[in-house]
């Protein structure tokens, strides 16, 4: 159990470690590319959005499951 719920804490950080990178990338190239982006009809930081809904849904639904471990563990 206690191996389990070091791996699901390895992967709630890896997933804000993930959106984090992938949002300082896109800010950057939307700085280093502007043009590219504003041929688009949405905003640049539209998909940083998106993603921020995911990584949140993503952490609640692994904090939740950890939360449950943790109850069982101290059955």
């Amino acid at each position: 159990m206690k191996t389990f719920y070091n791996i699901l804490r390895i992967l709630m950080g890896s997933c804000v470690g993930v959106f984090l990178g992938s949002s300082i990338y896109r800010y950057y190239d939307y700085k280093t590319y502007p043009e590219l982006y504003e041929m688009n009809s949405a905003p640049w930081y539209l998909s940083i959005e998106v993603n921020a809904v995911y990584t949140l849904i993503s952490v609640v639904l692994i904090f939740i499951v950890m939360q449950v471990l943790k109850r069982k563990r101290k059955e």
